[in-house]
């Protein structure tokens, strides 16, 4: 059996399960990673890279998103410097997704573990950032970040007492301020 035949099945296996849950949002969920598979396989084919694509739900309710992910060995072309290819890799991704569904999608695409790894580096810097506003009681603006970026380091602030984040700017030059209560 094929790698394309295991992505298939395994898609299928997912969207069974989802529907024996019958959450509309999930299978919804379900067949935005099966597109989104579909047309990150023939990207790969013609971009002549070697991964396989890995689909999961992440997440419940309003915040639950399909996450792809391409794994394999020499992606970081892919990636691009800080990211860049991947975001744009996920936006096209997302377009092929909405015009096949018609409804936005909330698709997130890793690529070689990138975002995983990200997410670490984002949690430590955000718990860093609260604790130095706690220190200092004063704001600590951090860089520009993605809202992705924005989202775990959001999330990491919350975590701690006595401090709160919100987001100023407009992109790209969006950014997290963390602030002492």
């Amino acid at each position: 059996m094929t790698d394309t035949q295991n992505d298939t099945d395994d898609r299928t296996a997912d969207a069974a399960v989802a529907s024996d849950a019958g959450d509309g949002d999930t299978d919804l969920l379900v067949q935005e990673g099966d597109i989104a598979g579909d047309y990150l396989e023939r990207l790969l084919d013609i971009a002549d890279v070697d991964g396989d694509i890995d689909m999961d739900v992440e997440g419940n309710g309003s915040t639950a998103r399909a996450v792809v992910a391409i794994v394999g060995e020499g992606l970081d072309a892919l990636v691009g410097p800080n990211g860049q290819t991947l975001e744009a890799l996920q936006e096209l991704t997302r377009l092929a997704v909405v015009q096949q569904t018609g409804v936005r999608s909330r698709l997130m695409l890793d690529i070689g573990g990138y975002r995983a790894r990200r997410k670490v580096e984002l949690t430590e810097i955000g718990s860093r950032a609260a604790q130095r506003a706690l220190d200092e009681q004063q704001p600590v603006k951090l860089a520009p970040m993605t809202p992705f970026e924005r989202k775990v380091v959001h999330d990491a602030v919350a975590a701690v007492e006595g401090v709160t984040s919100e987001s100023e700017g407009v992109e790209p030059e969006r950014r997290v301020v963390v602030v002492p209560e």
